[in-house]
């Protein structure tokens, strides 16, 4: 039995391997486009988008060492499913710096940082956001339900949409959604469809979090912006009465923790 074990191990450190070199790769180019960001700040928020498919590249090699070591040695690779995760929010990172963490953003606000990456057409945009969806969906079925980042993942679910609505130019993007001849018809469509469902499950887990876990007020907070960058989204398609009921639950979760407080169970 040790034998075979043993021989495990070998065949998963040789299938491994090429997962190992080419997150190796994929760090020393990392390096090569962080020291040209600082030696020419030109186009660092392209750049950063690279840097940020690049690190979704990282973390999805880490999940197939980990899903190579569960195959052949019937364990999991946690040192692997640790790195992946801290990938995740390297990429989230390098999103973050280019169009913000803000959850509920104005547009108007946003105008300078769209600006900076106006010529990465949508469907770039949406390809990489769905990459990076995907990614984070992998790993958090690899951790399992049992996992000790359960609660960690409602914030890493929750950056990741932020940065995926504030990826989108939210006026362009809404003026396509109604036109069917606009060559970026589809992807807006798809691309909004994927924010209002993002930002709701996001207010969702935030809240639940909140009730379930910490009845922190930060966390019920959180759930309330949510609420509220969806609303906006449901106003920028006109969608009058959607955006008036968003508003009445948000109401509603604020009456619940102002309510909390004052019971003395919200922190």
């Amino acid at each position: 039995m040790a034998r075979v074990l043993n021989e495990n191990r070998e065949l998963c450190e040789i299938k491994c391997e090429p997962y190992k070199r080419m997150i190796k790769e994929a760090f020393e180019r990392e390096k090569e486009i962080l020291a040209s960001i600082e030696a020419n700040p030109a186009g660092a928020a392209y750049k950063k988008l690279n840097l940020c498919d690049e690190m979704i590249g990282c973390a999805t090699y880490y999940i197939m060492i980990n899903n190579l070591t569960v195959e052949l040695v019937n364990t999991k690779d946690n040192d692997a499913l640790n790195d992946a995760r801290k990938m995740l929010y390297k990429a989230i990172i390098y999103l973050e710096e280019v169009v913000s963490n803000v959850i509920d953003a104005l547009q108007s606000d946003m105008e300078d940082k769209l600006a900076a990456i106006s010529e990465a057409p949508i469907d770039k945009r949406f390809n990489l956001v769905r990459k990076l969806g995907l990614a984070i969906s992998l790993l958090i079925d690899a951790f399992g339900d049992n996992s000790k980042w359960k609660m960690s993942f409602v914030e890493l679910q929750g950056r990741f949409a932020t940065v995926s609505k504030n990826l989108l130019d939210l006026k362009k993007a809404c003026k396509d959604y109604f036109d069917p001849n606009s060559p970026d018809y589809d992807n807006s469509v798809l691309y909004i469809r994927l924010i209002r469902k993002l930002y709701d499950q996001s207010a969702t887990a935030y809240r639940d979090k909140y009730e379930l876990a910490t009845h922190r007020i930060d966390d019920m907070r959180n759930a309330i912006l949510f609420l509220s960058g969806g609303r906006r989204v449901a106003i920028a398609l006109g969608e009058a009465e959607a955006a008036e009921e968003i508003k009445k639950k948000a109401g509603v979760w604020k009456q619940k923790v102002e309510a909390d407080q004052k019971k003395g169970i919200a922190k």
